[in-house]
């Protein structure tokens, strides 16, 4: 919704597929500097208006852009369908580890709007989930570990490269730069179609 309007408010300078490879590519670029979260998308999309405007694009455009960055960090937390019931069974089986990534102030206010913060073991707020990450933070329980997640690049392939199985659970959208290829022939995928369905491949693997 957000990358629509920005479309909307830049179209004078540039067409909206085109405009969309622009901000992803600064994206790409500012990812070593901001890393991943709200705050680096919003300082991207003020990089791309100046950028396609030749730095003609108005104050307030500026301002909005920085209001709508403002309004994403403030929105309200959703929970997936079947997490309310399906997580506190796990905790009840399971030592239960959180691990994201993104801006470390983001990260924890949304964990504790969530309401689910009392159910995790321990939580691990990274700058970019790795091979190393995982086998880190799983230690010499990575045979036996499980990483559930939405994000084929990031939650499931280096899991499984680092030893863990993982559960994959498709994201209504998915954001560019975290496509990639299934492991579909990996013997430790395993595909959920909703987060209550965990509980029962937890059993399988």
């Amino acid at each position: 919704m957000v990358q629509d309007r920005f479309a909307d408010m830049l179209a004078a300078y540039m067409p909206a597929d085109p405009l969309h490879k622009h901000l992803l590519a600064a994206e790409r670029r500012n990812l070593g500097r901001y890393g991943y979260g709200i705050k680096g998308f919003m300082l991207s999309m003020v990089e791309t208006a100046i950028d396609v405007s030749q730095a003609q694009v108005p104050a307030h455009v500026i301002h909005d852009i920085v209001r709508m960055g403002q309004d994403m960090l403030s929105h309200p937390i959703h929970l997936l369908p079947g997490v309310a019931d399906c997580l506190p069974q796990l905790a009840d089986t399971y030592k239960l580890v959180l691990i994201t990534k993104g801006d470390l102030l983001h990260q924890e206010q949304k964990l504790a709007q969530s309401g689910l913060g009392g159910f995790f073991n321990d939580v691990h707020i990274v700058s970019e989930k790795q091979v190393n990450t995982y086998s880190k933070i799983f230690g010499t329980d990575v045979k036996t570990a499980a990483m559930v997640g939405n994000s084929i690049k990031s939650d499931i392939v280096p899991a499984l490269d680092a030893g863990a199985a993982a559960i994959h659970i498709p994201a209504r959208y998915e954001w560019a730069m975290e496509k990639a290829v299934e492991p579909t022939s990996h013997p430790r995928f395993f595909k959920a179609r909703e987060f209550k369905n965990v509980c029962d491949l937890l059993t399988q693997i």
